[in-house]
């Protein structure tokens, strides 16, 4: 996939105007240093408090219209641009609210955003809040999760196993059971806590179906992943 070049958008200019203005003023340094610390310095903070953040988000939207797929694409490229993490926060949760006016030609823009500056905090809310959106309207987009799942990038794989982490009784188990075998083997924490995730989440729709699969690729699967995808069952069994 061919990320396009950051497009003009008048939104994007009002959105990013705001919104480097109201969140510079509020930076607080010291607090700033412990959450870069705390995120293992994968990028520099503002030190924004979460409801802190999102309350100043709500005035950089306020009065602003429903973007299109155009606007969605300026605001995440260009935030993401920016080197500290609370505007890739924004940015993500503007995706998550505005996902629903993009097509299935938004995929690209998303991967580039999993593949920049990628840690957890940014790849987990724009898995299951954007590319399972996406990949639940655009049917056609699964044949790229059964892609992403083999990707030599940590961070996509564990895209595909969480994708469908929000879609209940929609979820594809049998898929969701293809990928955590596929990538039983990994040894990265991350690919692993994934798969225990997933199961775990896929479990409050289907606790049999999964106690069943972890029972028998129970030798497959890493400790972590089994302990992660029965937590849950066994608390309720006990």
């Amino acid at each position: 996939m061919t990320l396009p070049a950051t497009p003009s958008s008048t939104l994007a200019d009002t959105v990013l105007d705001r919104l480097t203005t109201v969140y510079a003023a509020a930076a607080d340094p010291a607090r700033a240093a412990e959450a870069a610390a705390y995120m293992k310095h994968v990028a520099p903070f503002l030190g924004l408090r979460t409801p802190d953040r999102r309350a100043l988000s709500r005035t950089v939207v306020q009065d602003t219209p429903r973007p299109d797929e155009t606007d969605c694409t300026a605001i995440a490229l260009r935030c993401w641009e920016l080197p500290e993490r609370e505007y890739h926060y924004f940015a993500a949760d503007y995706l998550r609210r505005w996902v629903g006016h993009c097509s299935s030609g938004f995929l690209p823009v998303v991967r580039h955003l999993l593949v920049t500056v990628s840690w957890w905090d940014t790849v987990d809310a724009l898995a299951a809040h954007v590319v399972g959106p996406l990949v639940a309207a655009d049917p056609a987009l699964v044949s790229v999760m059964d892609e992403w799942i083999d990707d030599d990038n940590l961070w996509i794989a564990r895209t595909a196993l969480l994708h469908q982490l929000r879609y209940k009784a929609d979820t594809d188990a049998g898929r969701l059971f293809r990928y955590c075998l596929r990538q039983s083997d990994h040894t990265d924490f991350f690919i692993r806590k994934a798969i225990g995730w997933s199961l775990r989440e896929y479990a409050k729709t289907d606790p049999d179906a999964v106690r069943a699969f972890v029972d028998g690729a129970h030798d497959r699967l890493a400790p972590l992943s089994v302990r992660e995808a029965l937590k849950n069952i066994r608390h309720a069994d006990s």
